[in-house]
């Protein structure tokens, strides 16, 4: 998809269509983390590390009581 920049004030910027913000679970409020390797412009959602923390929690836990009947199943 090629894009090109909108004036916006003294300001550019990049207009993204709905289908892609649906599909990336993006909306206006969604912090995003904008960065670059050098040659690319890479936007790209901000982490929620609280929920990831959350998640990872609850995996050990099941991890430390579901053990030998994971292993189980994966053999």
């Amino acid at each position: 998809m090629i894009k090109h920049l909108t004036p916006h004030g003294n300001s550019l910027a990049l207009v993204i269509e709905k289908a892609v913000l649906r599909l990336l679970g993006i909306n206006r409020k969604t912090p995003l983390n904008i960065s670059t390797d050098g040659s690319r412009l890479i936007i790209s959602p901000v982490k929620n590390i609280k929920r990831e923390k959350k998640v990872e929690a609850a995996l050990m836990k099941v991890n430390d009581r579901h053990a030998k009947a994971l292993k189980r199943l994966a053999e």
